[in-house]
Parts: C-alpha cells; sequence; structure tokens
C-alpha cells in the first residue's frame, strides 16, 4: 500500500494522470448526495484545474447513446479529444482506458465520476490491487444518497485510497506561489469556480488597486 505520509506522497502535476468517469445528464437525473450545480461545477473545476497544470485527461462515458454526452463544460476543456464510450460499469475492466492510462507513463491515478459507490468505487478498488497510486476527488463525484456516497469513500480508503477535493488537488499541484507559469490559472480557478475565495480575491485586488482618497498618485 501507498505511504501517505511525507512529502513525497503529495501528488505532483508531472506525476499526476486523471480519470473522469461519466459525468452525464442520465447520472444527474438520480443523484442526491450533491446539489446538481456543485456537481457539474467541482467536476469541471477538476477537468480545468488538470489543463491548468498538464495533467492528462482521460474521458470516458458509459453508454452515451442512451446517458447522453459528457457534460459539454467537460468537454469544452479538452476540445476534439476523444471520449471512450464504454458498456463496462467498472471503467478499469475497459482495455482501452487502462491502456489510454499506461500510455502516458504517469504513477498517480486520479479519479472522479458518477456514481461514486458504483462507477468510481469499481475501478478505485480494481486499480488499488494492480498496484497504483490512486486518490479519489470526492466533491467531483456524486451518489444516489449522501450514505451510497459516504459508504462507498470509506470503503475506497479501507482499500487504500487517497481522497482529497478539487481545490486541495489544485492546491497541491500549484504548490508554491512562486510558480509563476501557473499561477494565472490557478486565479482564474478560484474566480470562476470557487467562489468564496475567488470573490474575496477580485474584491482585495480592488482594494489594492483604489487609490486613497486625497493622496496623490
Amino acid at each position: 500500500m501507498t505511504s501517505r505520509n511525507g512529502l513525497a506522497s503529495l501528488l505532483r502535476p508531472e506525476d499526476s494522470v486523471l480519470v473522469l468517469i461519466d459525468h452525464q445528464p442520465f447520472q444527474l437525473t438520480n443523484l442526491n448526495s450533491h446539489d446538481p450545480h456543485m456537481a457539474v461545477n467541482n467536476a469541471t473545476a477538476l477537468a480545468k484545474a488538470a489543463k491548468v497544470f498538464g495533467v492528462p485527461t482521460i474521458l470516458t462515458s458509459v453508454i452515451a447513446d442512451r446517458g447522453g454526452l459528457i457534460f459539454p463544460q467537460i468537454t469544452d476543456v479538452f476540445p476534439g479529444q476523444e471520449v471512450i464510450d464504454r458498456t463496462l460499469l467498472n471503467t478499469w475492466q475497459d482495455r482501452k482506458v487502462v491502456d489510454a492510462v499506461k500510455a502516458t507513463g504517469r504513477k498517480q491515478l486520479i479519479i472522479a465520476g458518477l456514481f461514486t459507490e458504483i462507477c468510481v468505487a469499481m475501478p478505485v478498488i480494481q486499480a488499488l490491487g494492480e498496484g497504483w497510486d490512486v486518490t479519489v476527488i470526492t466533491d467531483a463525484c456524486g451518489a444516489v444518497s449522501v450514505e451510497a456516497h459516504q459508504v462507498a469513500i470509506q470503503r475506497m480508503i479501507a482499500a487504500g485510497a487517497n481522497v482529497m477535493t478539487w481545490l486541495a488537488l489544485a492546491s497541491e499541484w500549484q504548490r508554491d506561489h512562486a510558480r509563476t507559469e501557473t499561477t494565472a490559472g490557478f486565479v482564474e480557478l478560484l474566480k470562476h469556480h470557487a467562489a468564496g475565495s475567488g470573490i474575496a480575491f477580485l474584491w482585495e485586488q480592488q482594494l489594492l488597486n483604489t487609490p486613497v482618497p486625497g493622496k496623490a498618485g
């Protein structure tokens, strides 16, 4: 089992690969663990974070001709990229998906999807058994009930998974404010997808750039 202690256990963009699973309209019809708006927001933020930090991202759906295409907010982040459509509920049993992940050469496997208890838990548990370092982004997932989501997370942690939220992951990838090549993209994520922090940042910038009354520039 991968150690979760020490600096080396933190996630690094150069070692990460992201798999987004079944963020489709059909899944939203019975999503009861999260507000659907937040599920879409968080999954989109996660996709954008991967783009900012240059993390390879595999998009996959299940029977898209009936379940619907992946949310456009996600596919718009990766225009023209193939979405791997499956019949298997367990993504990690689909050879095309696994081969796409392995082709990246990355070892830190990051997964999010709908539903947590089915299409996320199964590949996570299988990949852990095969020796992958797996992280689940819990707030970019969702389940048919709060209980189903929580039990699935407990099950994955027991199997050895690491769990995080999208903002924690983006912050871990950024790690240092001196990484100016990604700072602007990170701030854009905050502005558009982390309302409290993002709007507060804009306010701070407004105050910093407002001349003090009665003082010459």
